[in-house]
């Protein structure tokens, strides 16, 4: 499959050789709102109920696609995994002269969060016990509800900037600030154990449907062997700094037709346990020179590469910011984990945590049709796309090394139940984990995208069928 990923490559290369330059044809002035229900799905989260919106003022005209001020915002509750998100967002290349500023809130809580252990193929799913809740008749008395439960707060601020060197060229430099609480599953409709140990029973005398027992818990299975401390297990603060450089030649921002966008960085954690990673992502966009009415389909495509390069007495990242992709400008409210939207779809969400990955996304955008409606400028798109990756740095190695016989570890809780007890098996980390499907756009003034994916990932034991992710924007 690596043969594969170079080969991509040689098609990007090639594609570009064919650029040429497209002009929007309508322009915006003054402000425009979006303001939608949050109907969106996810195979990880389930349905998201609330209200989210873009906010645009396009002044004269003169910028347009790109706004001169851009302000983002969310509330919105999710119905399988409870988790709650308030978001607000501000982004502006014009606020201050020949400088970028990208500034954010994000409030979010997951009582059912997912642990599925570290470096991605080499934790092993017990299909058995996927899932936040199972039937209490079919499980044996002691059974677990969620294996993978654990919870989770998150408060982020962010500030980011970018001022210009030369032409296409920018300095980037921002701070980021963490605070994170981390604790077992919250879920008000699990049973619980009372002093005596047994589950706690309804009004009606019956047993309660669903069981929760923290005890029988992965988190709890790597506390046990060593490889998490209980420091890790309570969460904690991060003050982040970034610095690098920002090269882009796009035509536009939220979906260029041509152009190059490329950042290279460092970003570093100043407190707590301290680290300092380094983060490369190469964008490239090629118009490709076949006609369509609705406009010349595009091909682009992303390689990215983060990994950390030194840690605090070799410790690390905290486990709480493990997930983190550090990104200068967020195009999704929420940027973590490898997998899910963000990285490599067909995943489950925040599936692969690891100190380094380095991993394609590839897709061809095509217009099918534009339109205008209600005094907006509209289109719909396809997007078929490939996404893969490897580990380039397995997280928490020698621990997990120390806790394994023969590079496996095993739950022995887990075969007392009847289950599966392998969890993690060392051989599986150097897999290539790779993935393909195709997406559905429907774009307002250019800027405002809904978008809708469905993917399939080819890797033994990773995949999350059906994958299906709802949102905003493409992926990069």
């Amino acid at each position: 499959m690596k043969k594969l990923f170079i080969c991509t490559l040689l098609i990007a290369v090639t594609l570009s050789a064919f650029a040429q330059e497209e002009k929007p044809k309508e322009i915006k002035t003054g402000w425009s709102f979006g303001v939608l229900p949050t109907a969106t799905y996810s195979v990880d989260n389930g349905f998201q109920a609330g209200l989210f919106g873009d906010i645009y003022n396009y002044g004269d005209g003169s910028t347009y696609p790109d706004p001169v001020h851009k302000i983002s915002w969310e509330g919105s509750y999710f119905t399988h995994s409870h988790r709650m998100r308030l978001y607000l967002a501000y982004d502006s290349k014009y606020l201050i002269p020949k400088m970028r500023v990208n500034a954010s809130v994000t409030y979010v809580t997951d009582p059912l969060y997912t642990f599925w252990g570290f470096n991605g193929p080499a934790s092993i799913q017990n299909y058995n016990i996927w899932g936040n809740r199972e039937a209490a008749d079919q499980l044996p008395n002691g059974n677990n509800i969620n294996y993978y439960g654990m919870s989770r707060d998150m408060l982020r601020i962010l500030a980011n900037f970018q001022g210009q060197i030369v032409p296409h060229l920018n300095w980037a430099a921002g701070i980021n600030f963490w605070n994170w609480k981390l604790g077992d599953m919250r879920d008000n409709g699990a049973g619980n154990k009372d002093a005596n140990g047994e589950y706690i029973k309804d009004t009606d005398g019956k047993k309660k449907i669903f069981y929760y027992d923290k005890d029988l818990t992965l988190v709890q299975a790597y506390k046990n062997a060593g490889i998490l401390t209980d420091a890790d297990l309570t969460g904690g603060n991060a003050l982040e700094l970034n610095a690098g450089l920002v090269y882009d030649t796009r035509d536009m921002e939220a979906a260029p037709n041509k152009g190059i966008w490329a950042e290279a960085y460092l970003n570093g954690n100043v407190i707590g346990q301290q680290y300092l990673k380094a983060c490369a992502y190469f964008r490239h966009y090629v118009t490709i020179p076949i006609h369509i009415p609705a406009g010349e389909p595009v091909f682009a495509y992303r390689l990215a590469w983060q990994q950390t390069l030194w840690s605090k007495n070799n410790a690390g990242t905290p486990f709480y910011m493990i997930q983190n992709v550090p990104l200068l400008v967020q195009r999704n409210m929420i940027s973590e984990g490898f997998g899910s939207s963000n990285t490599i779809r067909g995943l489950r969400e925040n599936r692969i945590l690891t100190e380094g990955m380095a991993w394609l996304n590839t897709e061809l955008r095509v217009k099918l049709v534009k339109f205008k409606l209600f005094n907006q400028f509209f289109y719909l798109a396809v997007n078929p796309f490939f996404d893969g990756g490897f580990i380039t740095k397995q997280y928490k190695k020698e621990a997990l090394a120390h806790a394994a016989v023969d590079g496996k570890i095993y739950d022995s809780r887990l075969a007392l139940i009847g289950r599966d007890a392998l969890i993690y098996d060392a051989s599986k980390a150097g897999s290539f984990i790779y993935s393909a499907g195709a997406g559905l756009k429907i774009a307002m003034n250019q800027n405002f995208i809904i978008s809708a994916e469905y993917a399939h990932c080819f890797t033994p034991g990773l995949n999350a069928d059906p994958w299906v992710g709802i949102g905003i924007n493409y992926q990069f």
